[in-house]
């Protein structure tokens, strides 16, 4: 029961993580000049990585693994189909992030110093049309495995 408690709570904070930054971080960051964009990105990728956030974003990949795990008996069956939906979808919201989000990460750390930047509103482009529509993705996939999770609670 611990197991299913401390994964259904995490994978809420994470929805609520991407939730939050697809309805407000982002939408303040639109309004910002090209520069101070790149600028405010650049210092988010880098202050996400935190051991917090690890904690908790493969933190609820592991208790939901666990929780599943615990509830393999014939007379868990009901508790156990939510939480293999969860992880199925937790894994596919793992997977954009790995391919798509944390690549352009990566290509908006290399593009420098925004002041440096010759022409920071490609740079931007190339990012952040991209890193949205995926981002929301992942926070519709975060919510849904979020929703799982408090329906094998639930079920319990």
């Amino acid at each position: 029961m611990l197991a299913l408690i401390v994964s259904t709570m995490s994978a809420g904070l994470v929805a609520g993580l991407f939730y939050a930054y697809v309805c407000s971080v982002m939408v303040t960051m639109r309004r910002l000049d090209d520069r101070t964009f790149i600028l405010v990105m650049q210092r988010n990728i880098i202050d996400i990585q935190n051991g917090w956030f690890a904690l908790t974003f493969m933190g609820t990949l592991l208790f939901t693994i666990v929780a599943a795990a615990l509830h393999l008996g014939a007379g868990d069956r009901h508790v156990l189909a939510p939480l293999v939906v969860s992880l199925v979808v937790y894994i596919l919201a793992l997977f954009i992030t790995f391919r798509v989000n944390i690549p352009l990460n990566n290509a908006l750390a290399r593009a420098g110093a925004p002041d440096r930047i010759a022409d920071p509103a490609k740079v931007r482009t190339d990012f952040e049309g991209v890193w949205n529509r995926w981002n929301v993705v992942r926070m519709y996939l975060h919510i849904a495995s979020f929703g799982c999770c408090c329906w094998a609670l639930i079920v319990h």
